[in-house]
């Protein structure tokens, strides 16, 4: 080799050593500063209202401050986009939901890829939605709704957190599914929406249980039935939807927690640590059974391939659905 060629990969090969090296040590003394954790809805709403659990446990964890930082709008997407192009040092983090699973197909020109934008480190919660209707709507269940919704198409309205999200695209399957075709208002996040649905401005929504159940034991909403499978244990006395007048129907809502593509992984393995102990939290744990959700630690691999199922999953019902945003 050249002498002038050998010059060059030597002082290549020390740079990368350098560059390495620097990385280790970094991720090593991680973490030296506050950490932020992106919402990318609205202060109040169940996303939020997770995070802020969340937050509170991993400053206990890792001895410094988390903080939160609510990014709404344009369905997940302005808080999404911030933390992909933020830098991969592990103080800023995304609290990822179903939405960011279902924008990939609803959306045509997104700024960031859900599956390769982001490190994956783990679920947090997932629960199934709940149907929630002004008091005074006369539907006292699912076929009552159904029925109401076919006798006056186009005059239903259900509201949702924003276009893309879960609550979204769960009552977009519902009027597949229903043959109905109640009419969709985005909001800004789940707590104005839901301010509407119980000042009758809308009148009805598929919402988490999260932060619905406290104003149906109220009487401010009235539950019709739960998106999942089988029955809450939060709520046993809600029927299924499937249950209740609409078979094979099924939705759950999640949410994890997601840091830029390129964090290292002794970063990524010591929040994923740190995620494990507030998770098995039994106080937490309790908190979010209570409202309808189940803590689930994820490795980051699991997660990823979570994340990659349900890419696949809500494109399908994006597809059945016939739901676009542009």
């Amino acid at each position: 080799m050249p002498a002038i060629s050998l010059w060059r990969a030597t002082l290549a090969a020390i740079a990368l050593a350098t560059v390495t090296a620097g990385a280790a040590v970094a991720a090593t003394d991680w973490p030296s500063k506050s950490i932020t954790l992106v919402v990318p809805y609205p202060p109040g709403g169940p996303t939020d209202i997770v995070a802020r659990s969340v937050a509170q446990g991993l400053s206990e964890e890792l001895g410094q401050t988390v903080i939160v930082d609510n990014r709404s709008g344009a369905g997940g997407n302005i808080g999404a986009e911030l933390v992909a192009n933020s830098d991969p040092d592990g103080y800023t983090l995304l609290l990822g939901t179903t939405a960011h699973a279902i924008n990939m197909s609803l959306f045509k020109n997104l700024n960031y890829d859900t599956q390769k934008s982001f490190a994956p480190i783990s679920l947090l919660t997932q629960g199934p939605l709940v149907i929630v209707t002004r008091p005074d709507l006369p539907a006292k269940n699912v076929g009552e709704l159904i029925a109401l919704a076919k006798a006056s198409p186009g005059k239903l309205t259900f509201a949702s957190s924003g276009n893309g999200q879960s609550t979204h695209l769960s009552a977009e399957l519902f009027n597949a599914m229903a043959g109905t075709r109640m009419v969709h208002v985005p909001y800004r996040g789940s707590a104005p929406a839901m301010t509407d649905v119980m000042g009758g401005q809308a009148d009805l929504m598929f919402n988490t249980m999260l932060s619905s159940m406290p104003y149906v034991r109220d009487g401010k909403l009235k539950a019709l039935a739960v998106t999942s499978a089988a029955r809450s244990a939060a709520a046993s006395d809600i029927p299924t939807i499937a249950e209740a007048g609409l078979p094979g129907y099924e939705a759950t809502a999640w949410n994890g927690l997601l840091a830029p593509a390129g964090t290292p992984d002794a970063v990524l393995q010591k929040l994923s640590a740190a995620l494990k102990k507030v998770l098995a939290r039994p106080a937490l744990q309790k908190q979010f059974a209570q409202q309808g959700f189940d803590a689930q630690w994820m490795t980051p691999a699991d997660f990823q391939k979570f994340i990659d199922n349900e890419v696949k999953k809500w494109a399908e019902v994006v597809k059945v659905s016939g739901a676009t945003v542009n």
